[in-house]
């Protein structure tokens, strides 16, 4: 079995992603509790509260992991915030980092928003890794592109120590799907409506979608229809009675977190912590590949291939 350990573990996306992969899953951290409870209603293993600065590499050896993955706060980087890296969540990322690098597992897996790379804070945390003799991997995924019925892109950064760079990157673009999933591809009928509303961040934009295209990026706010909303020229309908906003748990099926996985808590917890997952789906395209990599035998630690044997 391949331990992981994840770091920033949100409510559960990417560790169930490396779960569906074949990874043993075998402990999880995050600071925010609701998303604690909620990851563990879903799993056997647990999650645990704690800061990322109280976090020790020590407690992490503990539990012997093979790959550390975590999705550092993406707040001072993305869109939807602020995009101000004095905020101080970007140094999350340099914690990241130092943790993996003072742990020393023979992979690790980060991800976050793509306008990370127009960051100042990445090229310092490729700097830790890079001291340590990581060799790194780095891409941007279209969700709709492995699997996902979600126009949402990710940066990825995987690392293998003591590898070459770029030792995964050719075989996570070659296999990418030439055609977007859809909402239709994926879930079929299963949201009982054609149409559906998604806030836009100003109205020069569209707000309204059809089932027979890659969701919007989801997002951590979800609000009904305004009264009077404009109907805009891409708009998938301007018939507003055919159209309705989804619910907190029907995002979550466009996040591909399966129909059984239970959520409870406030909707707007819910509505944030569902925003801020990986998609399951897109964790799993990442770790299938990883995993391909992992069981070639040339890439194989000797302790892990009699692990494995």
């Amino acid at each position: 079995m391949i331990n992981v350990v994840d770091i920033f573990c949100g409510c559960g996306g990417l560790s169930l992603g490396f779960q569906k992969a074949g990874f043993n899953v075998v402990r999880a951290f995050d600071n925010w509790d609701k998303a604690v409870d909620i990851y563990n209603r879903n799993f056997d293993h647990e999650a645990e509260l704690v800061d990322a600065y109280n976090l020790t590499a020590e407690h992490i050896k503990s539990f012997s992991p093979d790959v550390i993955i975590g999705g550092p706060p993406c707040q001072d980087y993305s869109s939807a915030g602020k995009q101000d890296e004095t905020q101080g969540r970007a140094n999350l990322t340099l914690r990241y980092a130092e943790l993996v690098c003072e742990v020393q597992p023979e992979w690790f897996v980060m991800e976050n928003v793509d306008r990370i790379l127009k960051s100042q804070t990445l090229p310092k945390a490729i700097d830790i890794f890079k001291s340590l003799g990581y060799g790194l991997s780095q891409v941007v995924l279209d969700a709709s592109l492995c699997g996902v019925p979600q126009k949402r892109k990710r940066f990825f950064l995987i690392g293998h120590l003591g590898g070459n760079d770029d030792f995964l990157t050719e075989s996570l673009y070659s296999d990418l799907s030439s055609k977007s999933t859809t909402i239709r591809d994926y879930l079929g009928d299963e949201f009982h409506t054609e149409y559906y509303y998604r806030h836009p961040r100003s109205y020069a934009r569209r707000g309204i979608f059809s089932i027979d295209e890659p969701s919007p990026t989801v997002r951590g706010v979800n609000r009904p229809i305004p009264p009077g909303y404009p109907i805009h020229a891409g708009d998938a309908t301007n018939d507003l009675s055919k159209v309705r906003p989804l619910t907190t748990l029907e995002r979550a099926r466009i996040q591909t977190f399966p129909a059984s996985f239970e959520f409870s808590g406030s909707k707007t917890d819910l509505e944030q912590m569902i925003g801020n997952a990986v998609p399951v789906d897109l964790a799993k395209y990442v770790a299938k590949h990883l995993m391909e990599y992992i069981s070639t035998p040339l890439n194989v630690p000797m302790q892990l291939q009699f692990n494995l044997a």
